[in-house]
């Protein structure tokens, strides 16, 4: 089923929307997110079919019932988005199918999906068909926000967060990190998390004199392109997620690169963007490389 309020041909900024998401917040965030880039917003839910729920002998009644609270949820949350920006463009689907596929699907013609999350402990990603925030994430074929937290707009100067690691998947976290902050009018808080390794020798003072230089090339290039955006470069020793955790305490966003492999979507999301998602005290975004 699909129906539409309003269309433009433009990439647009999508939300998944969650029927037990009854306060707002992940729908506030994606329709000022969608309002900053001028794009229009898709709220998209997804129903799995009678067959899949192994519900045929209740003659669809589970499957309607299902619907309906599928078109409350896109009501509240079309409501939330045009009470915040009343010219919002903004377009609705519900079809019949898994959540993460369907979103997936989406995520080719997006600029940015926005999730909620459901707050899963590690087992029921792995095993719920409704988990989408770890697969989303990992598979999606552009940048995806879980706001699980909201964005901390009281710190003076706003800042955002930008985990980096040298690594080629960093790159496109990098660019969008400053598009972020950009927009936001906020400073970007550029980290680099290291640890010694458990084994070997390490001439500590030259390893972190190599780093620095790498931190500071990692974004360099970019002030021409991003004149207002107040850069700081942070070394730091610790845990990735830990120490970018920490940082996400008072931070608008925390931006990170999608680098896994494997077959699992957590394993392909990467260790430290899926720590993240459980860690951090403000919005997640999981960039992967360039469509390119």
């Amino acid at each position: 089923m699909t129906s539409e309020i309003h269309h433009s041909g433009a990439r647009s900024v999508v939300l998944g929307v969650d029927a037990r998401d009854t306060g707002g917040m992940t729908a506030a965030w994606a329709a000022d997110e969608a309002a900053r880039r001028g794009l229009p917003l898709r709220l998209v839910h997804a129903v799995p079919s009678v067959f899949r729920e192994f519900r045929p002998f209740d003659q669809g009644h589970y499957h309607k019932a299902l619907v309906e609270r599928a078109e409350k949820a896109i009501d509240r949350a079309a409501a939330v988005a045009w009470d915040r920006h009343p010219a919002l463009a903004l377009t609705t689907d519900i079809s019949e199918d898994v959540p993460a596929p369907a979103l997936c699907r989406e995520s080719r013609r997006a600029e940015l999906v926005v999730l909620g999350s459901r707050r899963l402990g590690r087992a029921a990603e792995a095993l719920s068909a409704y988990s989408v925030a770890v697969p989303v994430s990992a598979q999606a074929h552009c940048p995806v926000a879980v706001v699980r937290d909201p964005e901390h707009t009281s710190q003076d100067p706003p800042y955002v967060v930008l985990g980096v690691d040298g690594s080629p998947s960093s790159e496109a976290a990098i660019d969008f990190a400053f598009d972020l902050a950009a927009e936001r009018r906020a400073a970007l808080r550029v980290l680099w998390v290291w640890h010694r390794p458990p084994v070997g020798n390490l001439d500590e003072h030259t390893t972190v004199q190599l780093l620095r230089r790498l931190l500071f090339e990692c974004t360099a290039g970019r002030h021409d392109r991003y004149p207002d955006v107040r850069v700081t470069h942070e070394l730091v020793h610790g845990h990735p997620v830990e120490e970018l955790g920490l940082a996400s305490e008072h931070a608008l966003a925390v931006v990170v690169g999608r680098r896994g492999s494997g077959g699992f979507s957590g394993m392909r999301l990467g260790s430290v963007p899926h720590g993240l998602l459980h860690r951090a005290h403000c919005p997640v975004v999981t960039v992967p490389g360039s469509r390119h």
